[in-house]
Formats: C-alpha cells, structure tokens, sequence
C-alpha cells in the first residue's frame, strides 16, 4: 500500500457516505482551490455548466451534515473546505465500486478501466510502476 493510501486510511475512523455526482463537482472544486465561499463555488461550477446559488448552497449545507466537508463560520461569509483530501475520497469510491461492480476483483476493474478509455503509453507505464511498488510492499 502506499504512503498516501496508508495515512489517508487512519485519518477518518467513521465511514463518510460516497458523494453524489453533484457533490463531486463541488468537492473538485474545494480540492482544487482549497477553503473558498459559497460565491467562489458556485462562479466555478456556473462557468462550466448552468447552476442556481442556492442549489450550491443547499448542496454544501448538506454535504456539511454528511461530514463530507468542513464550514469554518468565523467570517461574515462562511468558507468550505473538503473534510478528507481528494486521494481518500477516490480510493473509498473505488473500493465501493470494486466491490459493487467489479465482485471484489482488482483485475477486473483493472481491465474495465483500461477498455473504457485508451491509456497513454505514460499511463501504462507509471501503472506499470505502481505495480512493481505494491507487489514490493507485499512481501
């Protein structure tokens, strides 16, 4: 396993619910900009496709209750952040879909993934680095 993953595993004892498509977005955007407003949420994701405030709002208040991200409400505008870091996040949503569509079966999601959409040959090889590296760490 590596480092990432292994730290990434202990920082959250309780299982956090897998995000919506919605939730998604908004958490891309956290990741990628770090704590912001509501404001900066919504213009971001309004630039790529038609949103209402208040949708992004509602959403983040829900998300809040979830656990899925963090208000800090010691300003006039209360700021977001995600509560884990984007790698925690992908690595629950694909044990959950390893498990869910794939029967537990790494190769599988593996070869699905790899059907689905053409890997360069930079991709392929840095799997292939990855591969070396977990089976080292498995002995």
């Amino acid at each position: 396993m590596s480092s990432y993953m292994a730290n990434a595993s202990k920082q959250s004892p309780k299982p956090t619910p897998r995000p919506t498509d919605a939730e998604l977005d908004i958490l891309t955007v956290l990741w990628s900009r770090g704590p912001v407003t509501v404001r900066e949420v919504h213009e971001t994701i309004a630039a790529r496709k038609p949103t209402q405030y208040t949708t992004v709002l509602k959403t983040l208040q829900i998300m809040t209750e979830k656990g899925l991200v963090r208000r800090n409400d010691e300003q006039r505008a209360h700021v977001y952040e995600s509560a884990q870091p984007r790698e925690w996040t992908q690595q629950q949503l694909a044990g959950d879909l390893l498990q869910r569509a794939f029967n537990g079966s790494a190769r599988s999601l593996m070869v699905g993934a790899l059907s689905a959409r053409k890997a360069s040959k930079k991709e392929l090889s840095e799997l292939r680095e990855l591969l070396d590296q977990y089976e080292r760490e498995a002995l």
